[in-house]
């Protein structure tokens, strides 16, 4: 049995780094490519070899809207048809929230880019830091304490449900804004208030820390507009993000 793989890891952000690290320190083989640099590893200049790996771990997210490789700390721009050129059919291909037309690219040239965003269970403990992120916004940008503070958070999905259970915790009046009628629910059962996403204009006015985690623009002008002085916006929401004007 083959213990020792040969693994590749490309773009992303100190998330990618982090397995990098941790991947070498379990005796894989590890490769880098269009990364932030990682101690005791050196960067590939190139894409040669990449045919060759055992284990391709793209970035969270693979690809960006302009179907560039997910490569903030990159120098230059990585076109993600380069890497998928650069592939062999038959390699185990892993990326984080896989969109449609980099899958269809990929299939393309006989590929399949396994999707580890799409595991519940990574998906849950995703939550956990970013929920934890929030509260480390929140302390440092509101000027009364998180114990107490009126906190509205917008949507009760895995973000929406952690980031809430996270305030209460802390001592903060936690109100929950949903549509699902079960969401709801499990809002109340867990001892938070509940409002309708649909009937949010005109009862906005007493928060001091909005926290949106639906990926749609649910906060509107008129939402928008009845925020008190100083209210705290935070959005959590994958693009294109629940605000539809810039926040000031």
């Amino acid at each position: 049995m083959k213990y020792e793989l040969n693994f590749w890891v490309l773009g992303g952000d100190q998330r990618q780094a982090h397995l990098a690290r941790l991947l070498a320190e379990d005796g894989h083989q590890v490769h880098t490519f269009a990364m932030a640099p990682t101690a005791r590893l050196t960067p590939e200049p190139g894409l040669e070899g990449l045919g060759r790996a055992d284990v391709v771990v793209l970035p969270l997210p693979a690809a960006g809207p302009d179907g560039q490789l997910y490569a903030p700390s990159s120098p230059v721009p990585v076109p993600l048809d380069a890497v998928l050129d650069a592939l062999s059919p038959g390699q185990l291909v892993c990326g984080g929230r896989v969109d449609a037309a980099a899958a269809a690219r990929a299939r393309d040239r006989g590929l399949e880019i396994v999707d580890y965003f799409a595991r519940e269970e990574l998906a849950v403990a995703n939550c956990v830091p970013t929920a934890e992120g929030c509260v480390q916004l929140a302390m440092e940008h509101l000027p009364i304490t998180v114990h107490g503070a009126r906190v509205l958070v917008v949507g009760y999905g895995r973000v929406g449900t952690v980031t809430a259970q996270r305030f209460h915790a802390l001592g903060a009046k936690v109100t929950v804004a949903a549509r699902r009628c079960e969401q709801l629910a499990w809002a109340g059962a867990a001892g938070l208030g509940t409002e309708h996403i649909g009937q949010l204009a005109g009862w906005l006015c007493s928060y001091d820390l909005v926290v949106n985690t639906v990926p749609a623009p649910v906060l509107g002008e008129a939402e928008l507009a009845d925020l008190r002085p100083g209210c705290l916006v935070i959005d959590l929401a994958s693009s294109p993000g629940g605000e539809s004007i810039p926040i000031g």
